[in-house]
């Protein structure tokens, strides 16, 4: 079950996490014992690939956590190969048009909705080939994240959000805010408007908007301007931030 999406359709918040640069096989099952609900392999700017990936993904069976990867580009192709080692959900970076949005889905769904390519009997079937039933519970089941993070993206925020089989929509912060002229101003106006804005969209679409705050009252405020698919900062942010405390109080 992908409990990331069951969550965002029933219009829950669902919290996760971006894991950077911990490969651990141990992080899922910690995730899942915090009562989170998804992980993100980071394979944009994390060190990871399609081997340490597909072995991070092994390693949420049975917890209860969905294993999505956020891809290296749209041209990571295929995208479904990500899907197929047993992913849940790809996040495609730098989305700015439809057509690009309408490239993702088609390349994370089975036909007739999409054109992923069909290889039955592996670790996304839990090595279980099934007839052709399977096809429509797997594309129901698949998440598909498009990160907006551009200002070109928010001039055609409309025409991507509004794709059919988009399930979320997540900020980019720092890219977007650097596209703009404001690197990393987070609480410039046009930032702000363009957050705001965001969600809007996504509300008129049904479609969850998402981000990665720093902290717990960043968290609670993006969720009050309605995002609803939160990650708890990223593994790295929040075990340095917790080392940093924790080394403070031994020396308080």
């Amino acid at each position: 079950m992908n409990t990331f999406l069951a969550k965002l359709r029933n219009n829950e918040v669902a919290l996760g996490q971006m894991v950077m640069d911990l490969f651990s096989p141990g992080i899922a099952p910690m995730l899942a014992a915090c009562g989170l609900d998804f992980v993100i392999y980071d394979m944009e700017h994390g060190r990871c690939d399609i081997r340490l990936v597909s072995e991070m993904i092994a390693s949420c069976r049975g917890t209860g956590i969905t294993p999505l990867v956020r891809a290296s580009d749209l041209e990571a192709a295929p995208l479904s190969r990500l899907l197929d080692v047993g992913a849940m959900g790809v996040m495609v970076p730098r989305i700015e048009t439809r057509a690009q949005a309408e490239r993702v889905v088609a390349e994370l769904k089975y036909a007739p909705q999409g054109k992923r390519g069909v290889a039955l009997g592996f670790a996304h079937d839990m090595y279980q080939a099934q007839g052709a039933t399977y096809f429509p519970k797997a594309n129901a089941e698949t998440a598909v994240i498009v990160l907006v993070e551009t200002a070109l993206a928010f001039e055609n925020l409309e025409e991507i959000i509004s794709v059919p089989g988009v399930d979320c929509a997540w900020l980019g912060h720092y890219d977007l805010t650097t596209s703009m002229g404001i690197p990393a101003q987070f609480d410039h106006p046009r930032f702000i408007e363009a957050k705001n804005r965001l969600s809007q969209v996504c509300a008129n679409y049904n479609v969850a908007a998402g981000f990665l705050p720093p902290n717990p009252a960043a968290a609670q405020d993006w969720i009050h301007a309605g995002y609803r698919a939160i990650s708890l900062n990223s593994d790295v942010g929040v075990y340095m931030d917790a080392l940093r405390t924790f080394r403070q109080a031994v020396l308080a």
